[in-house]
């Protein structure tokens, strides 16, 4: 009797859709709120490092003289307090992930318009 319930079971399994997606091909949409990576827009920030001054672990480092802003991925974990504190809105929380980081590279902005140039940190 056992027998005729798991072959019911199995032939059921057969032609139901998968309960799993096809990861590469299928993403799953991001949640409400979800706290995926931090968008920094290098226009709005004046250096005034308050986001430095908030973050717990130490991930934001803002040069006031160079007007440089870096995040090192690998510390940050994204609890969004650097966010909160941004008085100009220059960082964001964003729902989509970041990229596999393979390295110890620090994402350096210049807060004058210029573009990001990974930097391996200091030791």
């Amino acid at each position: 009797m056992a027998h005729l319930k798991l072959f019911g079971t199995i032939f059921g399994s057969t032609f139901k859709k998968p309960a799993t997606r096809l990861y590469p091909f299928e993403k799953r949409e991001a949640f409400a709120h979800t706290r995926g990576m931090i968008k920094f827009e290098n226009a709005k920030c004046n250096s005034c490092s308050l986001c430095q001054l908030k973050c717990p672990t130490g991930a934001i480092k803002v040069d006031r003289m160079a007007k440089t802003w870096a995040l090192d991925r690998l510390k940050c974990i994204l609890c969004g307090a650097c966010v909160l504190a941004c008085n100009k809105a220059a960082l964001s929380m964003v729902g989509e992930y970041a990229g596999l980081q393979v390295d110890k590279t620090v994402v350096v902005e210049i807060a004058t318009g210029g573009t990001a140039t990974p930097e391996k940190p200091a030791a």
